[in-house]
């Protein structure tokens, strides 16, 4: 079995990937940009990749086990769904990977939906372009507040160490592509959002605009949001000409990594929050 494997060397398949599509999306943006830059790449790369740092050093100390270990642990205790029912290796890997992206996009559907989670959730959103690296720019306490929900979920339907792995993998490499201020052909990007989110699909959910900001909700798969009814296709301006972030913050020196770690204690909410009035800042 491929478990103990996994197990072992969790950690060192995460960061090649994790570094090889860094690298990968850094390249395709410095060669074919979509759109210009409004603030200085380097002071949001060391605020971002902060972020990142600090994120990993707080769920290694909270979770030593971190997602693999817990689906490790379910595995042996015969917990969850998938134990119980006794459902082969492949077609529960594929369930998971599934049921694990429709949770997550459920989980920012709530983030998005209540006022308290949208304060941490907007450090995400404040971000005043859109690179490869707004796709880990995420504050601590929502990393900690997704990861135990992953664990939960992890744990009820008895998810395969491997389709753990696996979809890890596959949240971050999507996160990372499908904010990558990245230029190529329409043709190919309607075909890709059939099965993948797309960089063209998600920017528009990084719009000012509020009815955009609260749409294409989705990581990885993008049929969530045409089932539940909040895909958009196109931003309302277009791509050149719509304006990334918050309409609260478009100050280019709130971008530092002090100031993103603080920003869900003093920022302020704005229109943005799904159950709040549009007209309420």
């Amino acid at each position: 079995m491929l478990d103990p494997v996994i197990n072992r060397s969790e950690t060192l398949i995460r960061l090649g990937f994790f570094f090889g599509i860094l690298m990968i999306m850094f390249l395709w943006e410095l060669i074919f940009p979509r759109r210009p830059l409004t603030a200085s790449k380097i002071v949001r790369w060391i605020s971002n990749l902060g972020l990142v740092i600090i994120d990993s050093i707080i769920v290694r100390l909270a979770f030593p086990a971190a997602l693999v270990g817990v689906a490790l642990l379910t595995q042996r205790k015969g917990w969850g769904l998938f134990n119980q029912a006794g459902l082969s290796y492949l077609p529960s890997i594929v369930f998971s990977v599934l049921i694990l992206d429709l949770a997550i996009y459920l989980q920012h559907v709530m983030f998005h939906s209540a006022p308290l989670l949208w304060r941490l959730h907007m450090v995400h959103h404040s971000d005043m372009d859109i690179d490869v690296t707004t796709g880990v720019r995420f504050h601590p306490i929502e990393i900690l507040l997704s990861l135990g929900i992953k664990m939960i979920v992890v744990i009820l339907i008895g998810a395969p160490a491997v389709a753990v792995l696996l979809f890890e993998i596959i949240l971050n490499g999507t996160s990372m592509f499908n904010h990558g201020n990245v230029r190529y052909p329409q043709q190919i990007d309607s075909f890709l959002r059939l099965f993948v989110v797309t960089p063209e699909m998600h920017r528009v959910h990084h719009s000012t605009i509020r009815w955009e900001t609260n749409s294409n909700l989705g990581f990885n798969f993008p049929w969530w949001d045409r089932l539940f009814g909040t895909y958009r296709s196109q931003p309302a301006k277009g791509h050149l000409e719509m304006t990334i972030g918050l309409d609260q913050y478009k100050d280019s020196r709130r971008l530092t990594l002090a100031w993103l770690l603080a920003l869900p204690f003093i920022g302020k909410l704005g229109k943005y929050p799904m159950t709040r009035s549009p007209g309420v800042e």
